[in-house]
């Protein structure tokens, strides 16, 4: 069923509950709907879409988290749906046609996860409940698991979407790919990479660290020793390190992994890379991908997403333990997925609709778009190498060593040191001010010497929208503002 919906989304000052927002979204979906009513929202007029009395207007849903204080600017007010969203042709899913739909104002965020999200996705977050194993959402989930499948070109994978955070991935593996005792050898090049190493030791397994100072990456030669001197069950890599903005060479690691000890395991941890970063599962010989919604996927946050390789799947197999875990058991999860992308419901654990619907226009945007995944990915590295060129030109340096700065740092962000004499309260509250988010430091050796720019998704996809331009254009004022000269 395709049906196109409309919804004008109007400024209020009214204080309610989402929950009652929700209310008054279902109600106004459910006039006029067809017998299933799967999508359907009366177009916008000031009858339809004027709240029932008492209740608040459907408005207060998209109102951000970081409303703007009274007399501050804000970046984004409505506008319209974008541009880049796929034709939504197929029977499974809402009509993306809805160009009247505005989000409300809000501040531009800009950190590294969570994202800007594009007025077609949020409007999908926004569809009437829908129990999972209906007709109308069955499909939605079973086309969402196939193209995880293109975004990783991971044609021989079994795709994985679960709710949780990027985190539930490292239990996922650890879970299920890892028993008691078992030797892992960890990347580390942040704050995500030893808590990956943590999360090991609390399944029971021995993670041994390879880390590198901040800002830099681990050295190849002393891995390949390490490979050499014990047997590791798994390799545990972090793409990009959310904390430092560290791009990995994951060809490079993977080539290593093959020529030393290819029996070892690949874990990729791929939460702040799958969307904004070009990945080849199965050509790099990577075994389990995990990542989730709220980043270069351009969802709001709750999915877990993850792919395992065929080795991956027979290791979970040949377990002499169950796996250490209920809800990250793959022996509940793989049937469900299998199901689903056979047409066919099955149930474990209810899966969160609203986010799959989500899920769905944002993956069919990125697979069926007018960019595609190769342009996406090309229009990322563009982006970063203006926001990078232009925080030097500022006189600010990032965070990265020289040595990384060429091809190792990330193109979905940036991490800025603070210039000399200014710190965190001198920038970050002062852009938001201005209506951009950036994001505090977050490694444990030097949190307060950085601050961090995301810069990926629709921001960078959509380029009509001007984020960029918007987020420069701002740090140059408030380094003016703070006295800070070039040098």
């Amino acid at each position: 069923m395709s049906v196109a919906a409309s919804i004008h989304i109007q400024r209020s000052n009214t204080s309610t509950s989402v929950l009652e927002a929700a209310a008054a979204l279902n109600d106004a979906a459910q006039v006029g709907a067809a017998r299933q009513a799967a999508y359907q929202v009366r177009p916008m007029n000031d009858t339809h879409n004027r709240a029932p009395e008492g209740q608040a207007p459907v408005e207060a849903l998209t109102s951000s988290v970081s409303a703007a204080p009274a007399g501050a600017q804000t970046q984004h007010g409505p506008r319209n749906v974008s541009s880049f969203a796929a034709d939504a042709s197929s029977d499974s899913a809402p009509s993306t046609t809805m160009s009247s739909f505005k989000q409300a104002e809000h501040k531009l965020l800009m950190i590294p996860g969570p994202i800007e999200v594009a007025d077609d996705v949020l409007l999908s977050n926004a569809h009437p409940s829908m129990a999972h194993v209906s007709p109308d959402f069955i499909p939605v989930f079973g086309e969402s698991i196939e193209m995880l499948r293109q975004v990783a070109d991971a044609p021989s994978s079994q795709p994985f979407i679960i709710a949780g955070s990027g985190t539930l991935g490292w239990d996922l593996a650890a879970a299920n790919l890892l028993e008691k005792d078992d030797d892992v050898l960890v990347l580390s090049t942040g704050y995500f990479g030893d808590s990956f190493a943590e999360c090991i030791e609390a399944f029971g397994g021995k993670p041994k660290q390879l880390s590198a100072p901040a800002g830099s990456r681990p050295n190849l030669d002393e891995f390949a020793s390490l490979l050499k001197e014990k047997k590791y069950k798994a390799v545990t890599i972090t793409h990009v390190d959310t904390s430092t903005g560290i791009l990995m060479d994951v060809p490079a690691v993977t080539n290593v992994v093959k020529s030393v000890s290819p029996d070892t395991l690949v874990i990729l941890d791929g939460v702040c890379s799958v969307g904004s970063e070009e990945i080849h599962m199965d050509a790099w010989g990577v075994d389990f991908l995990l990542f989730a919604s709220q980043k270069g996927i351009g969802i709001p946050p709750g999915l877990s997403l993850s792919l395992a390789s065929p080795r991956a799947i027979q290791t979970f197999q040949k377990r002499s333990s169950p796996p250490a875990g209920f809800y990250t058991s793959w022996k509940k999860w793989l049937p469900v997925m299998k199901a689903y992308e056979g047409r066919t419901p099955a149930y474990f654990a209810t899966p969160p609709t609203n986010l799959i619907y989500a899920l769905h226009t944002s993956l069919k945007t990125m697979t069926q778009g007018q960019v595609s995944l190769s342009q996406r990915f090309q229009m990322h590295r563009d982006a970063s190498k203006r926001v990078k060129k232009a925080i030097q030109d500022m006189g600010l340096e990032q965070l990265a060593l020289p040595d990384s700065r060429e091809d190792g740092v990330a193109n979905g962000m940036t991490a800025v040191r603070y210039p000399k004499g200014l710190s965190a309260p001198d920038i970050l509250p002062k852009m938001a001010q201005r209506g951009v988010v950036f994001g505090p430091g977050l490694h444990k050796d030097c949190k307060n010497e950085y601050f961090r720019i995301g810069h990926m998704g629709i921001s960078v996809v959509d380029p009509s929208r001007g984020d960029i331009d918007t987020i420069l254009k701002k740090l140059e004022e408030v380094l003016v503002e703070a006295g800070h000269k070039r040098a």
